[in-house]
């Protein structure tokens, strides 16, 4: 089979590689819609190899034993190889499990664990189907364009008498807009890049700040009365935009940490003690909400056309990451 590869100095392009086979739980699957994560960035800085990817939805080709798909499904395949035993993952918190299921050793394919292929492999309990209505592209959305967020507002409970902050734009957090209108809360965002400020607003942001202003809390603060927001969430995993987050939120407000990375100082006593917070991580949501996040899918079908900007076929991921680059864009997916 054919996967996505990064040659070095800028320049990608497709390798062969031997295509997998199921085996056990490990159902092999035909990637239809690949949608584009944070990879762009080793493409950046001039990295070589191969192996890219953690999103994607396709159709079951191969099942190894009777389980919980089957061949012709259409599934929405889940991040990670978590063991399935333990307390987290029998709790549907899979993404925290300690216990990661070494696949290749367990099946003696040397492929198979990347998105940016033409096939995967994937525990039959980590595909979710996709309904009939819903495409592939916008069945994977259930991955991370809209995952994160979701688990973060359903740890949160944001509803409709919540005004909620999303800082960074990028497509994990344009991702949250789209959540967060879903649910019918007032959304204020912070970003610099003008093309996402701009498709934030498209997508039902009612302000946008640029947190690089020396007033941007105050700016907030007047959108709200002087009380500051209900509920944060941070996507930009840069810690001058997570300080905006926690002096934004009001006294005992909620705020998640989404964006990985940065290193921030937070001051027990003037932020959570004083202020009363409560402040949380959130990395996906748990598997037996997977038919609500369905739902939001069918339901925003209009603005995920718009969070999608861009499409390309796996050949030309050169040009799909080069894109990404310039953040001249939303979710890009690639389909093999």
């Amino acid at each position: 089979m054919k996967r996505a590869a990064m040659f070095g100095d800028g320049k990608a392009g497709l390798a062969e590689c031997p295509t997998p086979v199921s085996k056990n739980d490990l159902v092999l699957v035909k990637v239809h819609s690949v949608p584009m994560c944070t990879e762009y960035k080793a493409f950046k800085d001039g990295y070589a190899g191969e192996g890219f990817g953690h999103e994607a939805s396709g159709e079951v080709v191969e099942v190894a034993q009777p389980g919980m798909v089957k061949v012709g499904d259409r599934v929405a395949v889940m991040p990670q190889y978590p063991c399935g035993k333990c307390a987290l993952c029998l709790d549907g918190e899979y993404i925290h499990c300690q216990n990661v299921v070494d696949v290749h050793a367990a099946t003696g394919n040397t492929t198979g664990t990347h998105t940016y292929a033409e096939y995967l492999i994937k525990q039959d309990w980590l595909v979710i189907p996709i309904p009939e209505d819903i495409s592939y592209d916008h069945g994977a959305m259930a991955c991370c364009g809209l995952g994160p967020t979701f688990g973060a507002m359903q740890q949160m409970n944001v509803t409709a008498l919540d005004t909620v902050l999303i800082t960074g734009m990028g497509p994990v957090g344009l991702g949250g807009v789209i959540n967060a209108v879903h649910r019918r809360a007032r959304v204020i965002v912070a970003e610099i890049h003008p093309y996402r400020a701009q498709l934030a607003r498209d997508l039902g942001a009612e302000a946008v700040i640029d947190p690089r202003d020396d007033d941007a809390a105050a700016q907030i603060l007047d959108l709200t009365g002087g009380i500051g927001v209900d509920k944060a969430i941070d996507c930009s995993g840069a810690a001058p935009a997570q300080r905006l987050m926690i002096d934004a939120v009001r006294r005992k407000g909620q705020a998640c940490f989404v964006g990985q990375s940065g290193d921030l100082t937070i001051g027990v006593s003037r932020d959570m003690i004083g202020k009363g917070l409560t402040l949380r991580g959130a990395w996906h949501y748990n598997r037996a909400d997977t038919p609500k996040i369905m739902q939001i899918i069918r339901d925003s079908a209009a603005l995920l056309e718009c969070f999608i900007t861009h499409t390309f076929p796996m050949k030309d991921v050169q040009t799909a990451w080069e894109l990404q680059t310039t953040g001249e864009c939303g979710k890009v997916i690639l389909n093999p």
